[in-house]
């Protein structure tokens, strides 16, 4: 026993799974011998000499030495006369002689940048009051649920005279919004410590230190709480393939490789200037796999989005063309080590919470990301669907003219849509440097700009799949993301904004009504083409059901041309009324909508024994419903 250390606690570390390393590791408030104080513990194999080094000690290497207890290179120390919430970093001297000074990779908070010390912390005071939430994901189904997610970078979503809000106040702030908009989670940008604002998050420092540019850990448990007393779920993005090389980080942490790999080629990522994990390490292993457990445990988090899965899963990655690519023990460029630390990683997460989102952000076509690993899967539970945002994106930039000649990138995705359990996402990866927003991506007018973004996400919130939106384009921002500066929160001052702000928000609470569109999400007997082929007119129309049978009949025209009694299938004859279009006046369209009830006719069309005659708004989405005859409903 190393000051409340287990044996066994140690020898699963080294073995990768210890799960809960961040209570072995970095700096605990404990009580050893009936003295109170601070623990210290790190792994630095290829240290000569560790010590602790902060302002209670005026940064004198030789005042508070840990010592080395095992040949696996921990090191551990206590102490009395550490205060709390000082400044701290561990010295190290190198094999080769040289001190070098360390953020603790287990710390749980850190200075405000751009310093880079860690700070002492005793245990959680926090009072959780989400209980009720947390009983209700016991029973949350994540497949048959209507999940609509709002990204969220909280540096620059607003700010009060140029500053940070903290997340305090933006509990107060943010989360009636999204709760009004009807959002069912937010997704949060990496709130892991990082150095560089300009980086996002996604290069990081402090794996388990949520960022102090917002405040404290408890005010972020406060946010999160608030969250879930609001029943809104919290998703982080978390990085766990690659980390920055400041001085300060995990960047040969005791002198040499020992987080990276040793091998250069495959520890190097060029196109970001960062450095891979070495994924096979089992106290890497430890390190990452306990980091989820800790914001799931710790923090309360509803899931992790789990960032650039591609690069951790291929050796070549991005790799520059004059450098000489290399290859596994089988001929070939996957990352072996990577595919069993990510199987391992959520094996482990679903075991502690079954209910919880793993979401795979993989731009690669690697099959079973999201089946389970006793199949042979990589054992997410969703993928984010990025061949529908880029074929979509692709579409909707063009003129409406030569639309009919690029139809197929609108009706492809359904080619492969039950193959994973997909989400649609329309991100921050698609609205920053130079590649527009997404209002400004749309061709046309300024009318018909609105009017292709209304049914760019009328199609997607029809689409299989769950959904995710960045910040700002639920109001049609023009500039693309500037990741100084808030949002561009004065365009509600001009109608044609509020108007798609009212839209976003009708549309989003007209998907979580109607199950049609979330129930049966990733089984294809939830979608039926009604017409696929419409490619002159630009036209297609589809059905969705739910569990109980219950069918939507949804048209989209992806040209500015109105039409008049157009024939659509219908799979049942009766009554049908439009419950939902986005050419409505009030969300700034021209109103052509139907009113009318629209009679079935027992005429074979589309492949169907009946159908209707419909108007078709321009640039519009329009959602047709069978009303239930009385008879129907007696015998229901």
């Amino acid at each position: 026993m190393y000051y409340n250390i287990s044996e066994t606690d140690i020898y699963l570390f080294h073995q990768g799974t210890n799960y809960y390393s961040y209570k072995m590791l970095g700096c605990h408030h404990i009580l050893w011998k009936g003295q109170l104080g601070f623990r210290f513990s790190t792994w630095a194999p290829h240290a000569k000499k560790v010590s602790v080094v902060g302002d209670f000690n005026n940064w004198n290497p030789n005042r508070h030495q840990l010592h080395k207890v095992n040949n696996e290179g921990l090191w551990i120390g206590f102490f009395t006369d550490v205060p709390e919430a000082v400044n701290y970093k561990y010295a190290i001297i190198t094999a080769d002689g040289q001190e070098i000074l360390k953020a603790d990779p287990y710390a749980f908070y850190s200075e405000l940048r751009p310093n880079t010390a860690s700070i002492t912390t005793k245990a959680s005071r926090f009072h959780w009051t989400d209980k009720k939430w947390r009983q209700q994901r016991k029973k949350f189904n994540p497949y048959s649920s209507p999940i609509s997610i709002y990204e969220v970078h909280l540096g620059t979503w607003k700010k009060k005279e140029g500053k940070f809000y903290t997340y305090r106040e933006l509990a107060h702030e943010l989360i009636p919004y999204v709760k009004k908009l009807g959002f069912t989670h937010i997704e949060l940008l990496p709130l892991s410590e990082h150095p560089f604002d300009l980086s996002w998050g996604y290069q990081i420092t402090g794996y388990y230190s949520v960022t102090s540019r917002y405040g404290t850990p408890e005010e972020f448990k406060y946010f999160v709480n608030e969250c879930h007393n609001h029943n809104i779920g919290v998703i982080m993005d978390w990085v766990p393939g690659h980390f920055c090389k400041d001085a300060h980080g995990l960047r040969k942490f005791d002198g040499q490789p020992l987080y990276e790999y040793q091998d250069p080629k495959k520890a190097e990522k060029h196109g970001w200037g960062t450095l891979a994990f070495d994924f096979g390490r089992p106290e890497v292993q430890s390190f990452l796999i306990s980091n989820a457990i800790y914001w799931i445990e710790e923090f309360h988090i509803d899931g992790l989005r789990v960032d650039a899965v591609a690069s951790m899963m291929y050796l070549n990655f991005d790799r520059p063309e004059w450098e000489e690519k290399i290859y596994n023990s089988f001929g070939d460029e996957i990352n072996l080590e990577a595919l069993a630390f990510i199987r391992k990683l959520n094996k482990v997460v679903f075991e502690k919470e079954p209910n919880f989102l793993m979401m795979a952000e993989d731009s690669s076509d690697y099959p079973l990301v999201t089946a389970p690993t006793y199949l042979g899967g990589l054992g997410f539970n969703y993928k984010w669907n990025m061949g529908w945002m880029n074929d979509m994106l692709k579409y909707m930039k063009k003129d409406p003219v030569y639309r009919k000649w690029h139809h197929q990138l609108i009706t492809f995705s359904y080619m492969y849509a039950f193959s994973e359990n997909f989400l649609l996402p329309l991100s921050h990866d698609e609205v920053v440097h130079g590649k527009k927003s997404l209002l400004d991506k749309m061709p046309g007018d300024q009318w018909q700009q609105f009017a292709n973004l209304r049914l760019l996400y009328g199609y997607m919130f029809t689409h299989p799949g769950k959904k995710l939106l960045f910040m700002g384009g639920e109001f049609g921002q023009y500039a693309e993301w500037k990741d100084k500066e808030q949002l561009d929160w004065h365009l509600f001052e001009y109608p044609l904004h509020n108007q798609m702000y009212h839209y976003f928000k009708t549309l989003n609470h007209f998907y979580r009504k109607h199950s049609e569109l979330y129930e049966l999400d990733h089984d294809s007997q939830g979608f039926e083409w009604i017409d696929p082929h419409n490619i002159e007119q630009s036209i297609i129309a589809f059905i969705r059901r739910n569990k109980a049978n219950e069918e939507l009949i949804v048209i989209c025209n992806f040209t500015p041309v109105v039409y008049y009694d157009y024939k659509i299938g219908v799979p049942q004859p009766g009554t049908y009324v439009e419950i939902f279009n986005s050419d409505a006046v009030q969300y700034g369209g021209s109103g052509q909508t139907s009113e009318s009830e629209h009679f079935s006719i027992p005429k074979k069309w589309h492949g169907f024994g009946q159908h209707i005659k419909v108007k078709i708004p321009p640039l519009a989405i329009a959602i047709y419903k069978k009303i239930k005859e009385e008879k129907e409903e007696e015998i229901s």
